[in-house]
């Protein structure tokens, strides 16, 4: 199972998020550059990771955002079932296609396959934003994370 680079930016976005001191707030253009990324594609994603109730936005003078929840409470799983568009690993996952391969109805590798995703996605399921953040100081260290001025919200 690969994910899309969508979900792996959600991801590093809902880290970072979590590695900062609490309620300091982040930017859009701070998560650009940290991450390399284009300010566009950062603000897509957090606009989405918004609409899903992960993040919080601060309007206004030294507004950003914010983790919207406690870290405990946001499982990795749910995260990549929210941020991937779909889970049609093969061809005959996708309703749209499925009747397209001329084995499909004698084969059994669709079934392997979706065992396999499960597997994959109960495994996520079993660690939160919390697990993946115990060393906030090695994570903003390994970023060579620079304190910007504070903005708290509290």
């Amino acid at each position: 199972m690969r994910i899309t680079k969508y979900s792996d930016y959600a991801l590093r976005i809902l880290i970072f998020l979590e590695a900062q001191p609490k309620g300091r707030l982040t930017t859009i253009a701070e998560l650009s550059e940290i991450y390399a990324v284009s300010s566009n594609h950062i603000r897509v994603i957090v606009h989405k990771l918004g609409k899903l109730g992960y993040i919080k936005n601060i309007q206004g003078k030294g507004g950003g955002i914010m983790l919207a929840h406690d870290a405990n409470d946001i499982s990795i799983g749910d995260v990549i079932r929210n941020t991937e568009n779909d889970f049609h690993i093969v061809e005959c996952f996708n309703p749209d296609t499925a009747t397209v391969c001329p084995i499909a109805k004698a084969c059994k590798l669709k079934g392997v396959l979706h065992k396999a995703m499960q597997a994959f996605l109960d495994t996520l399921d079993e660690y939160t934003l919390a697990d993946l953040t115990t060393n906030k100081t090695s994570i903003l260290k390994q970023l060579d994370f620079k304190k910007l001025p504070t903005h708290t919200r509290h």
